[in-house]
């Protein structure tokens, strides 16, 4: 079976499939889910809403949102997600917010790494002076 390019937005999941998925597949269905969880509570089933967008913001986001530097806020990241204007933020729109913060996420995790490693070395200088 050929796969048109670019691929359906949601591939029909049967179990058999479902088995055969990669980490990064389950992941990437696990995001389609989520947002499915948020648009469908209120106005159009596929996009987000003001409301739906900060309901999936708090419950969803926490704690990575923690490793973004400046703190908007949901107002800002609305305007700033809706590229085109409508009021709605789009699966495409949301992504842009999954990735941001995944970056974000992404420096934090090295910079954390990199802070173990400098207080390991400073521990091990410490050490070395004593004897």
């Amino acid at each position: 079976m050929a796969m048109s390019w670019p691929p359906p937005c949601h591939p029909a999941r049967t179990p058999q499939t479902q088995e055969q998925l990669s980490e990064l597949e389950k992941a990437m269905d696990v995001i389609i889910d989520v947002f499915h969880q948020y648009s469908r509570q209120e106005g159009h089933k596929d996009t987000l809403t003001k409301h739906e967008l900060k309901l999936l913001i708090e419950k969803q986001l926490a704690n990575y949102l923690r490793h973004v530097k400046n703190k908007a806020t949901i107002d800002e990241i609305m305007k700033d997600l809706d590229v085109n204007k409508d009021e709605q933020i789009s699966f495409c729109e949301m992504m842009l917010l999954i990735t941001r913060v995944t970056i974000a996420t992404h420096e934090h995790l090295h910079e954390v790494e990199d802070q173990q490693q400098q207080q390991q070395q400073q521990h091990k200088h410490q050490h070395q002076h004593h004897h």
